[in-house]
């Protein structure tokens, strides 16, 4: 096996221009780790925020990506869990550096789950990042129950339409907001409720909800707090500068605040059975090849496009 890889790389902060393919040091899986040969890679909104303004990667050089779909190519000492051939995905290292823009990632066998067959590598790429975010808000944040009131803000959106299918899931009447032109979509994948926030105000029509999943921000959260019931809860993805409603919201015995998701094999195994038995799916946009990596960043920062973006490796 070659020590080197292809990865996309870049070496300052900056516009989708700065990434560039190149070749470097292939990494060996450590002790509990494995190395995965990667397929498919996840294109999230915080990677073209990393390359532009570093976020948790801080200074370059470094390598973008942390969903990644692919196949074991070799074991760590101690690794029991899989093998030399095993297909896994998952979201590795979060917010440490995992690499996904490459040939290769090694990372902690347990951030892994093997991929379900129903998902080619490019659907499995597109799940964990998001997924884990939306599951993490609603089942371990929120403990939503069956016949709860759920709002979800940009339910059309990577994790929004996974957060609709998640909460659906749970029994929770479901509250969505998107375009028209998304509701068709959204209401097969289980929304109850569908409002068109650019034709009314959303926060002041919606009242006596259980939970809210705001991936809005800004004065959208503050707002928000008015479709809650009184020990309701929220929850706010954008940035940590979100927690400045707790004070208001504690008033009202409303738990609110930033949430940044975490790598999660046993989230990622919940996801799996919902997969299984057809009550999760990936809304897919378009892929690129992985020396495209700068195509695929002006697409997804352009908005307007349908569904999770990845970029195709193996």
């Amino acid at each position: 096996m070659s020590t080197t890889m292809r990865a996309v790389t870049q070496h300052t902060l900056g516009g989708p221009e700065v990434l560039r393919l190149a070749e470097i040091e292939r990494p060996e899986p450590g002790v509990g780790e494995i190395l995965v040969r990667t397929h498919a890679a996840g294109v999230n909104p915080i990677d073209w925020k990393t390359r532009e303004h570093g976020a948790f990667l801080g200074t370059p050089p470094f390598v973008l990506g942390w969903d990644v779909s692919g196949v074991v190519e070799a074991v760590g000492l101690g690794v029991r869990l899989f093998q030399p051939g095993d297909e896994v995905y998952g979201m590795p290292l979060f917010p440490a550096p995992a690499g996904a823009y490459a040939e290769y990632v090694a990372a902690p066998a347990r951030h892994f789950a093997r991929k379900p067959a129903e998902l080619s590598h490019a659907e499995a790429a597109a799940l964990p990042l998001a997924g884990l975010t939306a599951r993490q808000a609603l089942v371990d944040v929120g403990r939503v129950r069956a016949g709860q009131r759920v709002l979800i803000h940009a339910a059309a959106g990577g994790v929004g339409h996974l957060a609709v299918q998640i909460a659906a899931s749970l029994g929770a009447h479901v509250i969505a907001t998107a375009r028209t032109a998304h509701h068709d979509t959204l209401r097969t994948l289980g929304a109850d409720e569908l409002l068109d926030y650019t034709a009314v105000d959303v926060n002041t029509v919606v009242r006596d909800v259980d939970f809210v999943l705001d991936s809005l921000g800004g004065a959208n959260t503050a707002a928000g707090l008015a479709t809650l019931r009184d020990g309701g809860t929220l929850v706010s993805l954008p940035s940590p500068e979100e927690d400045a409603v707790i004070p208001q919201a504690a008033e009202r015995g409303i738990r609110a605040g930033f949430m940044l998701v975490q790598p999660d094999r046993t989230g990622l195994l919940a996801i799996n059975d919902l997969v299984r038995t057809g009550r999760l799916r990936p809304l897919m946009g378009p892929s690129f090849p992985l020396e495209r990596a700068a195509d695929a960043h002006r697409t997804a920062e352009k908005g307007g496009t349908s569904g999770k973006i990845v970029l195709t490796v193996a």
